[in-house]
């Protein structure tokens, strides 16, 4: 399983972002997706994860209400649409594939793409 994240940049407090994480054949739908997130200092912590084949989303509560996860089966593509950013949204992204019986625990996710800073200025 081979996982690719793309789409951090720099933005401004209030605005938007979508990230992408292209994914091998078939991962996505093999697969829980999930997007995680370390900022500098603090361990790394559960964004958001999509079960493609249930067809359900979780969330953190930090992020609920801000941010939808997606997932394009035909792409192989999961996505990441990250709307009225916060300074503390600053962090690296990181998608993750794996099964987890907990959504949010990233010990049980066993493959990782590399990150993507996403930086919110003030």
């Amino acid at each position: 399983v081979q996982l690719q994240a793309s789409g951090g940049g720099l933005v401004q407090a209030g605005e938007s972002l979508r990230l992408s994480c292209a994914a091998s054949k078939r991962t996505f739908s093999r697969y829980v997706m999930g997007w995680f997130r370390q900022a500098p200092g603090k361990e790394r912590e559960f964004v958001a994860a999509i079960n493609y084949s249930g067809g359900s989303t979780y969330y953190a509560d930090s992020v609920k209400g801000r941010f939808t996860i997606s997932g394009d089966n035909a792409k192989n593509t999961v996505y990441l649409q990250m709307n009225s950013l916060k300074s503390e949204d600053t962090a690296v992204y990181y998608c993750a594939a794996g099964t987890p019986l907990a959504y949010g625990s990233r010990s049980q996710y066993g493959y990782w793409g590399q990150g993507t800073l996403v930086t919110v200025s003030s």
